[in-house]
């Protein structure tokens, strides 16, 4: 009986023990997004709902201390962005912040959490320096970066005929990075660029700047934007005649709602590069449908990716037995990452997640068997095709 009562007492020690690990009494994640700007389509509520969806399948509790989801809108400022950080942080003892679709807002929001020593996981923001000169131990650029869906997509086009291009691009870190990208691999891969413009981020009128590109001669018009600014180009680019006089255009970073806002006429054979797809697999389906039913649409690859971040966040703190950030970001980076979009993906030293992604085609009208359906899948991608490499590398974690 003493054996029995000893092996008891130190077992109700243990939990206790676990459950202190937990700060403040709760596992807190912030979902920083767009609710209302050019990216709250492919983020913006949608994130919140992938969150609570990676909350559902977890449980409500971690450590048996509860678990909470806020969210905030930074408005695409960075001063915006970074004040509600440090609101959460200092105040509302948020643990770790999830999306941010702006990479000027990221870049601000990752030194500040590197100084406070908090978990961020980018779904939304597209820049390298995140993984690259600016990596931190707490930031973790888990979806896409504008290395890799423009090696996917101008790769796939210069392949196809389209070797002169003009550059578009948003007037920011992530469009002057996603332009770079592509030109490095237009012209890796024996292509020219022949011009450039960079407009305002959420633009309205795109005359100008297509009147550019329609003069340069380019036989491809590159899109380096996201959310609304893409859609708008391209629906005013059909406005112009663009592909009537001979030119195509390449949307560098696409996106399922863009494809829903534009129809499938107007972008039919558009190449893009995805980290997911609604319709992969009966995983991938199964999940979309829930997520479906609340938000009425599919998800965007930044929704996935919310989702992805929090369960894995979440896994890496049962595993630590802790929601100490060094110690979760180590489990983070030990443990693969698995969820109904991703298989067996792992973290690099830089941040930067190594995952499949997929080179897809936009499908023509007369293909699409219904609403959402409008992805034609052409290959899988593997990460050493995606992921920038580690020895051309300027992040501090893997000079070592």
């Amino acid at each position: 009986m003493r054996s029995l009562l000893l092996g008891g007492a130190m077992l109700a020690l243990a939990n206790l023990s676990a459950l202190a690990q937990v700060s403040d009494d709760v596992v807190k994640i912030g979902v920083l997004t767009d609710m209302g700007g050019v990216t709250a389509d492919i983020g913006g509520k949608g994130s919140v709902i992938a969150a609570e969806l990676a909350l559902k399948e977890f449980g409500a509790t971690a450590l048996g201390k509860p678990i909470q989801i806020v969210a905030a809108d930074h408005q695409h400022k960075a001063d915006v962005g970074t004040s509600i950080a440090r609101q959460w942080f200092d105040v509302d003892k948020v643990d770790a912040v999830v999306d941010v679709p702006n990479s000027a807002v990221a870049l601000a929001l990752q030194s500040l959490a590197r100084e406070n020593k908090r978990i961020v996981m980018y779904s939304g923001a597209g820049t390298t320096a995140l993984s690259n000169e600016q990596c931190s131990p707490y930031g973790f650029h888990w979806t896409y970066d504008t290395y890799g869906v423009a090696r996917g997509t101008a790769s796939a086009v210069v392949k196809a005929g389209g070797t002169s291009w003009f550059m578009l691009a948003s007037d920011y870190a992530f469009g002057h990075q996603l332009q770079k990208d592509a030109t490095d691999v237009v012209e890796a891969n024996g292509g020219k660029v022949v011009g450039s413009v960079r407009h305002p981020l959420n633009n309205a009128d795109f005359s100008s700047f297509l009147l550019r590109a329609q003069s340069s001669g380019a036989k491809v018009v590159g899109i380096a934007n996201a959310g609304n600014d893409t859609v708008n180009a391209i629906k005013q680019a059909g406005e112009f005649g663009l592909a009537e006089q001979g030119q195509n255009l390449a949307a560098l970073i696409f996106f399922l709602q863009d494809v829903h806002s534009l129809g499938l006429k107007a972008t039919q054979g558009t190449y893009l590069t995805t980290a997911s797809y609604w319709d992969l697999d009966e995983p991938s389906r199964a999940w979309s449908k829930q997520f479906l039913e609340k938000a009425g649409m599919m998800p965007s690859m930044l929704h996935a990716g919310v989702y992805g971040s929090v369960l894995h966040y979440l896994k890496a703190v049962k595993q630590a037995g802790t929601d100490d950030p060094d110690k979760v970001a180590a489990a983070m980076r030990a443990m693969p990452i698995n969820d109904a979009f991703t298989k067996d993906a792992t973290i690099r030293a830089d941040g930067r997640v190594l995952r499949e992604m997929y080179l897809a085609r936009v499908k023509k009208p007369a293909d699409s068997k219904g609403p959402w359906d409008y992805f034609e899948i052409v290959r899988k991608i593997e990460p050493s095709e995606t992921a920038w490499p580690l020895s051309e590398s300027r992040c501090p974690a893997v000079k070592g």
